[in-house]
């Protein structure tokens, strides 16, 4: 099972994080699908709303055909739901959607967090540990997108430090739903620092491969990040 496949992230530390505009070639799917996941996240494409893919291929500069199938690949991820009648729209979920996913996130991730800790090479983690510096780099310029894609990068970074594909696959199945979610949960200063506050408490956890207290400080990620978000689904 290749997680990279089901979450949209590449390797650690080599996503591109700001792509804008305009599609170009190579891997014209994937730049497509990764374009279209962005103003999903931003809330360019609101959930609810129905795409049109004439409108969005003229803005992408693509065609229909491709297009198409990545809206099929995006409706796989869970961010796009495909109908008969209208086509490709973007997925709404309610709030119970949300905090249901968000417990089996919490719980997935403190296991991640303890298997890490026994699993994880002193390079894998320092390997996070620049996931980490790169998104309090972005945190400093206010660069929102590609902070939240480095901080996701992270959660994916720990599952697969795991080393159980299992784990990692059903935790990415989940993620990818919940991108937009998250991406809320950021606005405005005090939450965001909040969750930079977290994030800190999750890297020092993981050097020290302190694996009770890593399981603990992601569990009760989830839980402010359900407290971040609950009143604006």
């Amino acid at each position: 099972m290749d997680q990279s496949r089901t979450d949209g992230s590449s390797d650690l530390l080599t996503e591109d994080l700001d792509g804008r505009g305009r599609i170009a070639r190579p891997s014209l799917h994937d730049a497509i699908v990764a374009r279209v996941r962005d103003m999903i996240i931003e809330g360019e494409l609101a959930a609810g709303s129905r795409i049109h893919e004439g409108n969005l291929g003229l803005k992408l500069g693509v065609s229909r055909t491709p297009l198409r199938e990545a809206l099929k690949f995006l409706a796989s991820e869970g961010l796009l739901e495909l109908s008969p009648g209208k086509g490709a729209v973007v997925r709404q979920f309610s709030a119970k959607d949300v905090h249901d996913s968000l417990v089996v996130l919490g719980s997935l991730e403190a296991l991640a967090g303890r298997l890490a800790c026994e699993n994880a090479s002193d390079a894998e983690i320092r390997e996070v540990r620049e996931l980490h510096d790169r998104m309090i780099e972005m945190y400093e310029k206010r660069d929102r997108l590609p902070y939240f894609k480095l901080n996701q990068n992270i959660h994916s970074a720990i599952l697969r430090l795991s080393k159980n594909e299992a784990l990692a696959y059903v935790h990415g199945t989940l993620q990818a739903r919940l991108r937009r979610i998250r991406y809320i949960g950021n606005e405005g200063p005090e939450k965001w620092s909040g969750a930079v506050a977290d994030h800190e408490a999750i890297i020092t956890a993981l050097e020290a491969r302190d694996a009770d207290r890593l399981a603990k400080v992601l569990a009760h990620h989830m839980d402010r990040t359900w407290e971040r978000v609950r009143n604006a689904i």
